[in-house]
Parts: C-alpha cells; structure tokens; sequence
C-alpha cells in the first residue's frame, strides 16, 4: 500500500540466479501463477551470466586459501545489483544463505511492507563475502539443512510474501488462522468421514458452538506448540488468555521443562 496516495503497490522482486530456467514452473502454478496473472506481484528471474564479462561467462572461480568446490563471483552480482538499482528506486538486497536470519513469518510480513526487494541465490560453496560486505542489506537463511542453491529459499520467501497480499489467497481466514500467523502452531484439522479406521472427529468440532470451538483450537494450538516447539512459546508475547491456558496445561512448569 502506499502511504502517501493509499493505493496498492504491486510487490515486485527480483531474484539473481544462475539457473533462471529453474523458476519456469513454479511460476506457473498455484497461488503465485494467481498472483502474477492479476498483477498482485512482479517476479523477475535475472540470469547472473549475462553480467559478466568472459566469453565463457564465468560466474564462479576456485576458492583462495585452497578447498574443495566453487564460490560465486562477486562482480556479475554487483553488477546485476547496480543493473537494478539504476532503473528502480532502491530495493531492499537480501542473500540467501545459510549464515541468514532465520525465515519467519514476521519477516514475511516485513518484507510485504517493504513491497521491494531482491533475491540473491547462492550455489556451489557459497558466495564471495564482499557481497556480504559491500552490497547486500540482510541475509535470511530457511533452514538448518544443506541444499544445493537459494533457488528453493527464493521460491519459500516469494510464496510466503505473496499469500499475505489480499486477493491472493482465497479467504483472507485462511491465511489468519495459518500456523505461525498468530506464533502458535495450527491446531489439529478434521474433514469427512467423521469416523475413519476407528479414529472419531472430536465431538465439540460437530456442536456448532462458535464459541467453544474457537477456544478448543486455541488450546490444542498452544498444547502442539509447547510440545513440538517451545522455543516458539518462549519468544511470543503472550496475551492474558493464552498465559491462563498455558498455566492450566503446564501446571505452572516453563514451557521448556513441560
């Protein structure tokens, strides 16, 4: 949205990679594809090759020091960064890369209101550290896991933002009452059958009081939480009614020692 007129400014990202080709579906499908086809969001794949500057289009050299693999040049990103900024008002530049920020949902949200930014994709062993240094404003990571690019942190990150820009998803419920969208886990999910290889729909879900239902899922959302993951509980600033439940299910323990 922008502040100044009110009107809606379509969310645009650039992302720098050296595999374009690897966004060709994913763009595709989906509540992206969705996205794109009403001009909700712009993303633009940049193929760092083309900023660079040998006839082999080289992006990628031996680490100095010696070691195994490749790291990525810094030059064909910082020209592909100044490519951008030149034609644009300045974006945010944020690194995929292991080192990052955990992803979160707040940073999603963060980076919805900011409505611009770009994608850098790291591959081989990493990317030299005077992108770190001198270009870059933030570096978000996904995960605590190995993967062979940013390719698949990029489309995490698109994917988040984009489903909070209203008129992507469906019912705007769905996204409010998403895990993580209130810092709890989602509270257990039931359909037809009502009963299923002897297992039953809990009843209070059948009763058609709102009321009770909604406190139910509340609870179940902070017993999942405190048992998958407390960490969550312990970073949450808590309302009244949560601190209540939490003292009834823990019995007044920390969320660590339950």
């Amino acid at each position: 949205m922008n502040p100044i007129s009110g009107r809606f400014s379509m969310l645009k990202i650039d992302v720098l990679t050296l595999f374009p080709e690897y966004f060709d579906s994913p763009l595709k499908t989906g509540i992206i594809k969705k996205a794109l086809d009403e001009g909700l969001i712009s993303v633009n794949p940049i193929d760092l090759r083309g900023f660079t500057t040998d006839r082999h289009k080289t992006a990628d050299d031996a680490p100095f020091g010696g070691g195994a693999g490749m790291v990525m040049k810094p030059e064909p990103i910082f020209k592909a960064v100044r490519h951008i900024q030149a034609r644009e008002d300045k974006p945010r530049i944020i690194l995929l890369t292991p080192q990052g920020r955990r992803f979160s949902d707040r940073e999603a949200k963060s980076l919805k209101k900011i409505g611009r930014f770009v994608l850098i994709c790291g591959r081989y062993e990493g990317v030299d550290e005077r992108v770190s240094e001198g270009l870059v404003d933030d570096e978000i990571s996904i995960g605590d896991y190995i993967l062979s690019g940013g390719e698949v942190a990029a489309l995490v990150v698109i994917e988040a933002v984009a489903r909070l820009i209203e008129g992507v998803v469906g019912k705007r419920e769905s996204v409010e009452e998403d895990s993580f969208s209130n810092s709890l886990l989602k509270y257990p999910q039931y359909t037809r059958p009502r009963k299923y290889l002897g297992m039953e729909v809990p009843e209070i879900l059948l009763s058609g009081d709102h009321e009770k239902i909604a406190e139910w899922r509340l609870v179940q959302s902070i017993k999942r939480t405190l048992l998958r993951r407390p960490d969550i509980i312990e970073g949450k600033e808590l309302s009244e009614k949560e601190r209540q439940i939490i003292e009834e299910v823990t019995g007044g323990r920390s969320p660590k020692e339950s």
